[in-house]
């Protein structure tokens, strides 16, 4: 039986803002240290020379981040659901999509400054350069296949197909995180910043689709 919008924001109290605020204040530590060049930075690059051993399957992990992969899916599952949408009678159909590409959009204009302002240097496998701080490519795998998935669930009748989906994404952007750490393409903080900062525009993708999708919110009100 489906929880009523107003039970479910009860059951959930100040979760929104914690979720909002738990990564954005583990990224600013994080900027921080890379910033400064702090403790966390001296683990993170013990880490690792421990962790790097470039292979073939890297490499094709690594790829899961990049533009021409990652943004073909998300096309794929905002074209599915306004069609479903559209079908279904909902006014504003194609919001929920236009949202998700535009959240995409982002990334390139957040991560951008945040490499001019912190010219981290690369890992000791990667040509000599400056620039890879936070990491773009998991940033952009966890928007695509996370918009995505937001997307799609409303899509899905079944809770097993729903957490079949959310364990895909899962397993898409862990598979990118590792293979760009493995392959010594970024820094292990690198890629976590990159999660943080997916996480904070996830969650605002989030709170946004559950206002404009609420029931009641397709029709102007009743006398």
């Amino acid at each position: 039986m489906p929880i009523p919008a107003n039970q479910e924001r009860a059951a959930l109290p100040g979760s929104p803002a914690l979720l909002l605020a738990f990564p954005a204040l583990l990224f600013a530590l994080i900027t921080w240290q890379v910033v400064a060049g702090g403790p966390l930075v001296r683990l993170d690059e013990r880490l690792s020379r421990a962790l790097v051993n470039p292979d073939r399957c890297s490499e094709l992990l690594a790829d899961l981040g990049n533009i021409p992969v990652a943004v073909p899916v998300l096309a794929v599952a905002a074209g599915y659901a306004a069609v479903r949408r559209r079908r279904a009678g909902a006014d504003r159909w194609w919001l929920p999509g236009a949202a998700a590409a535009l959240l995409l959009a982002l990334v390139p204009a957040l991560v951008v400054p945040l490499k001019e302002l912190t010219d981290r240097p690369g890992t000791p496998a990667v040509p000599p350069g400056t620039g890879y701080y936070p990491s773009g490519h998991t940033a952009t795998a966890a928007i695509a296949y996370g918009c995505a998935t937001l997307l799609l669930l409303p899509c899905l009748r079944t809770a097993l197909a729903r957490r079949v989906l959310i364990t895909l994404c899962a397993a898409l952007v862990l598979g990118a995180s590792y293979g760009l750490v493995r392959s010594g393409y970024h820094w292990p903080l690198d890629v976590v910043a990159g999660w943080c900062l997916s996480a904070v525009l996830l969650t605002s993708l989030w709170l946004f689709l559950r206002t404009v999708t609420m029931p009641g919110r397709s029709h102007p009100p009743g006398p």
